[in-house]
């Protein structure tokens, strides 16, 4: 039986699993929102061209506006100034949008402290425990904060000090930044970096750091608990936007229901 024979069978079969990690979309799902004097993209808003009446009687269909950067979606590096020269969602090679899933946990942590951030030792210490990050790999950061996503309050966390949910330091973003290994960097909050990033140095970091480095990230991811810390294959699916510097994407999981039971 060959690969790709063997990958549908075990599909057909419940032996491989396909997890959405992806927030459904709607005017209602939360989006980055950038204090005064910057500029804000728009959520999702849906008007109808025709639905089964006289503008089309056998036929239903909407036209949509959302932003690049609305829901579940991919920052390419063209997003940010360090990768402005970099490629754009179009321009992404799709065997970098599959690949293996590190998952680093620290729920715990952030249930403790909504501004935790990772290190490079947390990365380090990962690495110790389960090897090397395997090659074109998606570190995937499980926070527990997709549990706050049906309550927008709850999920952006604001104060008069602005949104406070948990990300990487400046020296953490850095260290994946340098890992040849990685390819993109996932998230269950509404942006890769922390809520409180733009008092780090360099500001937003892990944008600064990975976009400028010809790496990408994901955004509102959902069941990131169902993952196991290995094993899994993750399959992002952007719109090829001829320029676009992200866009919204479904996110899924390919994972071996023996993985799971074992995790």
């Amino acid at each position: 039986m060959s690969v790709l024979a063997g990958l549908t069978a075990a599909l057909s079969n419940g032996s491989v699993e396909i997890i959405d990690l992806t927030t459904p979309l709607s005017s209602e799902t939360p989006i980055l929102n950038l204090p005064q004097p910057f500029a804000n993209t728009v959520g999702l808003s849906v008007s109808p061209v025709s639905n089964f009446d006289d503008a089309g009687p056998a036929w239903a269909w909407n036209d949509v506006t959302v932003g690049e950067h609305a829901g579940t979606h991919l920052d390419a590096p063209v997003h940010w100034i360090t990768g402005k020269d970099g490629k754009s969602v179009d321009q992404i090679e799709p065997h970098r949008l599959v690949g293996p899933v590190v998952v680093i946990d620290k729920t715990a942590e952030a249930a403790k402290d909504p501004d935790f951030l990772l290190e490079p030792e947390h990365f380090e210490q990962w690495q110790e425990e389960h090897g090397a990050f395997p090659e074109n790999c998606w570190v995937i950061f499980r926070t527990g904060w997709a549990a706050r996503g049906a309550d927008a309050t709850a999920f952006v966390n604001a104060d008069d000090a602005g949104p406070h949910t948990p990300g990487v330091s400046a020296a953490g973003a850095k260290w994946l930044a340098g890992n040849s290994a990685l390819s993109g960097f996932g998230v269950e909050t509404v942006g890769i970096d922390a809520g409180q990033a733009g008092a780090l140095d360099p500001m937003f970091p892990v944008h600064s750091f990975l976009l400028g480095a010809d790496k990408y990230g994901v955004t509102s991811l959902r069941n990131v608990d169902r993952l196991p810390v290995t094993g899994a294959t993750l399959v992002v699916a952007p719109l090829p936007i001829v320029g676009g510097t992200g866009s919204p994407s479904r996110v899924y999981a390919l994972v071996e229901k023996a993985v799971v039971e074992k995790a």
